[in-house]
């Protein structure tokens, strides 16, 4: 199901552009992809080509996957997460392991100066992004991040990574 590769070919190329509706940047591997083989997470490089420092190291892009996130956060779900992180120590405390395991990643394909520190999705006080949570969760695999398994897991009416829409 999530078969990572460090590589990436000219046709995940091609499908990213296609999922994403235009040219991919930066991508350095496929962190995740659907069970029929398509990419769902690119892995991209915490530098752009042109330069741009880009915290977003694991960058969601299978379309179910996207639009499930976005229908959670439109529903208030990243509000109700942010609120928890306030008042469940444990949680903030896992939270904040994500965190530093999002920064380990990213450091292991380079590091950037203007980022060092700062991972994405509002890790690891707040909750800024579901997208980059999804991601996360679909890219270390479960137990890692656990606001990002719990996103999972309230998508599954509408998305799951077992199951291909493509």
């Amino acid at each position: 199901m999530n078969t990572a590769t460090e590589t990436v070919s000219d046709d995940d190329l091609r499908v990213l552009a296609e999922q994403l509706g235009r040219e991919p940047r930066g991508v350095v591997g496929i962190a995740a992809r659907c069970v029929c083989g398509r990419p769902t997470v690119a892995r991209t490089a915490p530098r752009l080509p042109d330069g741009t420092p880009f915290p977003t190291v694991f960058y969601l892009t299978h379309p179910g996957a996207v639009a499930a996130a976005s229908t959670l956060e439109a529903n208030g779900v990243m509000k109700e997460m942010t609120a928890r992180l306030e008042t469940d120590e444990e949680l903030a405390a896992a939270y904040r392991k994500a965190h530093e395991h999002y920064l380990a990643q990213r450091e292991a394909i380079g590091h950037v100066d203007e980022i060092d520190g700062i991972s994405a999705g509002g890790m690891p006080t707040r909750v800024k992004c579901l997208h980059v949570l999804f991601a996360h969760a679909l890219a270390a695999g479960p137990g890692v991040n656990p606001l990002g398994d719990e996103a999972l897991a309230l998508a599954r009416d509408t998305w799951r990574p077992d199951r291909c829409t493509c």
